[in-house]
C-alpha cells in the first residue's frame, strides 16, 4: 500500500497511496438524490429537471473549452468537470427513476386497485416468498401470511378480455380461516413458499392500493381462497439451479440446533425463512441485522480464500489459492468476478444481494490492487451504476446503511486504526476496533431513524461475532457446493459451520438480553441529526481527554459496562427501582397484561406475558428476576401470551399454568410450542387450587373445576384464570379479563366469601366499561391497578369504570400514564411506586 521504489508490481515492497480521488463522489451523490426525488414526481417535472440538468452540463462543458490561459493555482478544470459530470449523472438518474416510477401508473391495474376489484392475474414471481411476522392486534395475533413480490403480466376483470401488462405488485396469501386454520394452512402455504423467482402463477384475488405511497409496488393483490398456486410457467434454468443449491443447504442443516439451523442459510445465501421473530429481534437490538442478510463481508471472506489476505494482495508472498494455481493477478481478479456473479445467482439478484455484490466488488478491487484510496472512486462508481440500474435503491435504508458502512471503512477506519496503533494497541485489534467503531458511528443515526433507539452493545457484539463469521461462511459455502453431490459430506460441513453460527446467535441473544443494551432515542431525521452531533462531540472530546490518561479510559469503560449490565443492587441505589420489599409489580407492556409476584430473592411468579417479548423481558430484568417457579397465563389472547418468549428468555422456569379453554387455536399452539422447545411442563388451573412460594401464596378462584366446569364460557375472556394472592399481609385480586357474566358467576360462587375488602385489585379487561358493579362493590379495593396501552383504540380504561372505583375510595393507577407500578407494604401498610 505504498509506492514501490524501483520494484515491479507484485514484489514484496508495497506502494504508497496517492491522495484520495473524490471526483466521482459528487456525480454519485447527485444521481442518488435525483433518483430519490424523481421516483414519484410528476412526469412533467421530471422531464423539465432532466432538460435543465443537460442544458447546465452542456453550458459548463462549453465554458471549459474556452482558452483560459496557462493553468495555475486554483484554475484547474476539475471542479467544473465534476459539476458537469454531476449534472449529467443527475439527468440520467432522474430519467431512469421517472421511467421506473411511471411503471406504477401504467396499464389498467392501478385503477382496478383503487376500485378494490377482484381479478384473475398471471403474475411472475420476482422475489423469494416469505412469511410475515405474527401481528398482535388487540387480543388477537394474526397468523403469518405468505408475501411475495411479483409482476402482473396479464389481467382479467369481469367479462372483459385479458389485458397484457407489466406492473409490479405485492401478493399476499393469507392463512386459511375456519377449520382449516387449525393447521395454519401449512400444506398449501409450504407450496407457496417453494415458488422460485421467474415462476409464473395464475391467481384470483382482490386488488387494493398500497398502504404506503412511494414504494415500488402499484397495488396489493390478496389471493382469494386456500388453493395451492396454479403454476402456468416454470422458473428459468439458472433459478432452478440456484433453488436446488439453496434447498440442499437447508437439508444439510436440518440436524443442527435451532439457532444454527436458522442462521446458517441466512448467513450464506440470505435465506431467512427459518429465523424466528425472537432471534430476529435479538439481531436488530444488537445491530447485527446485517448478519441475517447477505452482506459484502460474506463474499469478501470467500474471495480472500482465492486472493489471500488484503494486505498481501499484490505481494510476492500472497497466500491465496490463486498464486498456488499459477494465476496472474488479472486472471485472479477475473475469476473473483466470476465468483461474484455466481454469488448473485445463488443469492438472488434482489436489492440486498446487489448491494452485497457492489461491496464485494469494492473489496475485490482492494484485493487486486492493494490500493486503499482507489476504493473511494470504486465505491462511488458502484453507487452510481446501482442507482441507474435500480432507482428504488435510492430510497432504500438498507442501501444507505451499506454505503455508509463501506465509506466509513474506507475513510474513518484507517485513521482511527492508526491512532490506536500509535497508542500501543496491537495492529489487528486496532483495525477491528476502528472498523466496528467507524461503521457504528456513521450508521447509528440511520438506525435511530428506523427504530428510535441507540445500541450500546453494537460494537462489542460485532467484534465478538466477527471472529465467527468467516469460518461459518466458508464452511457454509462448502456445504452448499457439496450438497447436490455428497449430502453426508455437506451435513458434516454444516455441523462444523453450526458451531460458529451458534456462537453468533448466542452473542445476539446475550447482547439483546442486557437491560441497558439499548437506550431510547428520538426517532425521525431530527433524532438522527441529534445523534450525529452527539457522536461528533464525543469523538472530539475523546481525542482531547483520553490520550495519555489510561485511568480515564478505564473509568469510562467501567461506567459503560455498568450502564449496560445494570446490576440490580446498583440500579436500586441509583434509581430507587425496584423499591425494596416490593410484593407485586404490574409491568408496562402496552395494551396487555403482565404481573410479577415476589417469591424470594431473584424469584417471581409471573401472571401473563403481555403482547411483546422485549417489554416484559426488560421489566423482569430490571426486577432482577432469574427464577420463575410458575408462569400463569390467564387465557390465550395474544395480549396476554405473545410475550411469553421474553418471560422464558434466559430464566429458569418451573411450569406454565393455563386456563382450560383452548381458544384461540393459533395462540394455544404458540404457547405449547414455546413450552415444548424448553421442556417446560404445562398444567391447567381450576378453582380451589392452592399454591405457595416463599413469601407468597395464592388461590385459584376461576375457572370452576369439577361438575361446574361443564358450563362452557362464552369466550376466552370468561375463562380467565382469577387469583387471590396473599403476600406480606396484603390481599390482592387478579381478575384477568373476566367479562360481566363470569364476574357475576364468581360473585355467586363460594369464593365470594373471600373477596370482601381486598387491598389491591387488578382491574379486569384493562379497565373496560364491561364490569359487574356488584363485584366491584364487594371487593372495594384500596388500590386499583389498570394495565393498558397509551392511545389504545379501545378507549381503555373506560371513564365510568375509573369513576366507579374512585367512588368506592380506591386510588386508581394505570400503566399508560404512570408506567410500571410496584406495590410495597406489609401488615396493612400499602404503598405504590412508579418507574
Amino acid at each position: 500500500m505504498h509506492r514501490a521504489s524501483g520494484s515491479r508490481l507484485g514484489a514484496a515492497h508495497p506502494r504508497q497511496e496517492a491522495p484520495a480521488d473524490l471526483r466521482l463522489v459528487p456525480p454519485a451523490l447527485a444521481a442518488w438524490a435525483a433518483a430519490a426525488l424523481a421516483l414519484n414526481a410528476p412526469q412533467a417535472a421530471v422531464t423539465a429537471a432532466v432538460v435543465a440538468c443537460l442544458a447546465a452540463a452542456l453550458l459548463l462543458a462549453a465554458r471549459r473549452r474556452r482558452p483560459a490561459g496557462p493553468p495555475g493555482p486554483g484554475r484547474s478544470g476539475w471542479p467544473r468537470a465534476t459539476a458537469a459530470a454531476a449534472l449529467l449523472c443527475a439527468a440520467a438518474a432522474a430519467a431512469s427513476a421517472g421511467l421506473h416510477g411511471a411503471d406504477l401508473s401504467r396499464g389498467p391495474l392501478p385503477e382496478l386497485a383503487r376500485r378494490y376489484a377482484t381479478v384473475t392475474a398471471d403474475v411472475e414471481v420476482v422475489s423469494d416468498p416469505r412469511l410475515t411476522r405474527p401481528r398482535v392486534t388487540g387480543d388477537r395475533a394474526a397468523p403469518p401470511s405468505v408475501v411475495l413480490e411479483a409482476e402482473v403480466r396479464g389481467i382479467e376483470h369481469g367479462a372483459g378480455a385479458p389485458v397484457a401488462t407489466r406492473t409490479p405488485v405485492l401478493v399476499i396469501v393469507p392463512a386459511r380461516g375456519g377449520r382449516a386454520q387449525e393447521t395454519d394452512g401449512a400444506p398449501d402455504r409450504s407450496r407457496w413458499l417453494r415458488l422460485l423467482p421467474t415462476t409464473r402463477v395464475r391467481v384470483t384475488g382482490r386488488l387494493a392500493p398500497p398502504a404506503v405511497t412511494g414504494d415500488r409496488i402499484a397495488a396489493v393483490l390478496r389471493v382469494r381462497g386456500a388453493a395451492p398456486p396454479l403454476v402456468v410457467g416454470q422458473p428459468s434454468g439458472p433459478q432452478r439451479l440456484a433453488g436446488r443449491l439453496r434447498a440442499g443447504l437447508r437439508e444439510a442443516t436440518d440436524g443442527l440446533p435451532a439457532d444454527a439451523r436458522a442462521l446458517l442459510p441466512g448467513l450464506v445465501v440470505g435465506d431467512t425463512a427459518r429465523i424466528a421473530p425472537e432471534l430476529a429481534d435479538a439481531f436488530r437490538e444488537t445491530d447485527l441485522a446485517h448478519v441475517l442478510a447477505v452482506s459484502g463481508s460474506n463474499l469478501t471472506v470467500v474471495l480472500a480464500l482465492l486472493l489471500g489476505p488484503p494486505g498481501l494482495a499484490q505481494r510476492a508472498e500472497r497466500r491465496g489459492a490463486a498464486p498456488r494455481m499459477g494465476l496472474t493477478l488479472r486472471a485472479t481478479a477475473l475469476l473473483g468476478g466470476m465468483l461474484t456473479l455466481a454469488f448473485v445467482l445463488v443469492c438472488r439478484p434482489d436489492p440486498s444481494v446487489l448491494r452485497a455484490a457492489a461491496c464485494a466488488g469494492v473489496a475485490l478491487l482492494a484485493l487486486a490492487t492493494g490500493r486503499r484510496r482507489s476504493l473511494l472512486p470504486a465505491l462511488a462508481t458502484a453507487v452510481l451504476l446501482l442507482v441507474l440500474y435500480d432507482p428504488w435503491l435510492a430510497r432504500s435504508y438498507g442501501f444507505l446503511l451499506s454505503v455508509l458502512a463501506t465509506g466509513a471503512l474506507l475513510t474513518l477506519a484507517p485513521y482511527w486504526s492508526a491512532a490506536l496503533r500509535r497508542r500501543g494497541v496491537p495492529a489487528r485489534t486496532a483495525e477491528a476496533l476502528a472498523a466496528a467503531g467507524a461503521a457504528q458511528a456513521v450508521c447509528a443515526p440511520v438506525v435511530a431513524v428506523l427504530s428510535a433507539r441507540v445500541s450500546l452493545v453494537a460494537v462489542p457484539c460485532n467484534l465478538l461475532a466477527e471472529v465467527a463469521i468467516a469460518p461459518a461462511t466458508v464452511l457454509g459455502f462448502a456445504a452448499l457446493a457439496c450438497a447436490p453431490v455428497a449430502m453426508p459430506v455437506a451435513e458434516g460441513l454444516a455441523w462444523c459451520a453450526g458451531w460458529p453460527a451458534g456462537w453468533i446467535a448466542g452473542i445476539a441473544r446475550t447482547g439483546a438480553a442486557l437491560p441497558g443494551g439499548a437506550v431510547d432515542w428520538p426517532g425521525g431525521w431530527t433524532g438522527a441529526l441529534l445523534l450525529a452531533l452527539v457522536t461528533v462531540a464525543l469523538v472530539l472530546v475523546g481525542r482531547r481527554l483520553l490520550p495519555g490518561r489510561p485511568w480515564l479510559c478505564g473509568a469510562c469503560g467501567v461506567l459503560l459496562l455498568l450502564a449496560v449490565v445494570q446490576p440490580p443492587p446498583l440500579t436500586r441505589v441509583v434509581t430507587g427501582w425496584p423499591p425494596p420489599g416490593w410484593r407485586l409489580v404490574m409491568c408496562d407492556v402496552g395494551q396487555g397484561d403482565a404481573v410479577v409476584l415476589a417469591a424470594g430473592a431473584h424469584t417471581g411468579v409471573v401472571v401473563d406475558a403481555g403482547p411483546e417479548p422485549r417489554r416484559v423481558d426488560r421489566c423482569l430484568r430490571r426486577l432482577g428476576v432469574t427464577r420463575i417457579p410458575l408462569v400463569v397465563l390467564t387465557h390465550f389472547h395474544a395480549d396476554h401470551v405473545a410475550g411469553l418468549p421474553g418471560v422464558l428468555r434466559g430464566r429458569q422456569v418451573g411450569a406454565i399454568e393455563t386456563t382450560g379453554f383452548d381458544e384461540p387455536p393459533y395462540q394455544v399452539r404458540f404457547v405449547r410450542r414455546e413450552a415444548a422447545r424448553r421442556n417446560i411442563p404445562l398444567t391447567r388451573a381450576a378453582a380451589g387450587e392452592l399454591r405457595r412460594a416463599p413469601g407468597v401464596d395464592w388461590q385459584v378462584l376461576w375457572p370452576p373445576g369439577g361438575p361446574a366446569a361443564t358450563v362452557e364460557p362464552e369466550g376466552p375472556n370468561d375463562a380467565s384464570v382469577t387469583l387471590l394472592v396473599r403476600s406480606a399481609g396484603l390481599r390482592m385480586l387478579l381478575l384477568g379479563d373476566l367479562e360481566p357474566p363470569s364476574q357475576h358467576a364468581l360473585l355467586r360462587s363460594p369464593a365470594a366469601a373471600l373477596l370482601g375488602r381486598v387491598d389491591v385489585l387488578k382491574v379486569a379487561h384493562h379497565g373496560s366499561a364491561y364490569q359487574d358493579a356488584g363485584l366491584i362493590r364487594l371487593v372495594a379495593p384500596r388500590l386499583a391497578l389498570i394495565s393498558c396501552g397509551a392511545d389504545n383504540p379501545y378507549g381503555h380504561p373506560a371513564p365510568g369504570t375509573v369513576a366507579a372505583l374512585r367512588a368506592l375510595g380506591a386510588a386508581v393507577l394505570r400503566t399508560d400514564r404512570d408506567g410500571t407500578l410496584a406495590v410495597t407494604g406489609a401488615d396493612g401498610g400499602l404503598r405504590v411506586a412508579a418507574d
